[in-house]
């Protein structure tokens, strides 16, 4: 892997993460499993625009409705958005405000993006929480869809859930990494 992938990897539009000894197993762990779910969310999202195609011929060529085509690409959406999303955090590819970046000077921006990085964590790490509570809901009471195809909720509620806990440990991951890199040495 060049330098470039690395920092791209590692550190997307904000530049190369200095990663603190002790959580390169962890980070290198995690950007694997990044990197399976993101091909696997491509995929889901090829699949959805393939189901929403063959949805509209039948409908239209055939003047057959169909049932089952919207819930089964908004299934496989819900699934690619939140799964990817740890993916994206890990390139810093999310919304955020470079105008103040540019403004402070580096020592305040790094404690702006600290800060910002912790309330992302609390409120994804909160965010995943509730949405195993949903799931765990969904599946004792086997809540499903109002359709006649009527699928389980717990499918895209286990995807939110778990695409939340990868976001909140990649957030996490960044956390710890802006706190130990200072004070550890290779």
């Amino acid at each position: 892997m060049s330098a470039a992938e690395r920092n791209l990897i590692l550190g997307g539009a904000s530049g190369p993460v200095v990663r603190a000894p002790s959580l390169k197993w962890i980070g290198a762990a995690l950007s694997l499993i990044n990197r399976v779910v993101v091909v696997l969310a491509s995929i889901a999202v090829v699949l959805a625009g393939v189901v929403l195609t063959q949805e509209a011929i039948t409908r239209y060529a055939f003047h057959h409705p169909a049932d089952w085509q919207d819930e089964m690409a908004v299934f496989l959406l819900v699934g690619a958005t939140f799964m990817s999303a740890a993916w994206v955090q890990a390139r810093r590819g999310h919304v955020s405000i470079d105008a103040l970046a540019e403004l402070l000077p580096p020592a305040v921006d790094r404690v702006r993006r600290f800060v910002a990085d912790v309330a992302s964590f609390a409120f994804c790490a909160f965010f995943a929480w509730k949405s195993w509570t949903l799931f765990h809901e969904a599946w004792e009471d086997g809540m499903v869809t109002h359709s006649t195809w009527a699928p389980p909720l717990w499918i895209p509620y286990s995807f939110m859930a778990l695409g939340m806990t990868l976001l909140a440990l990649q957030i996490l991951l960044q956390v710890l990494d802006s706190l130990l890199a200072n004070g550890e040495a290779d």
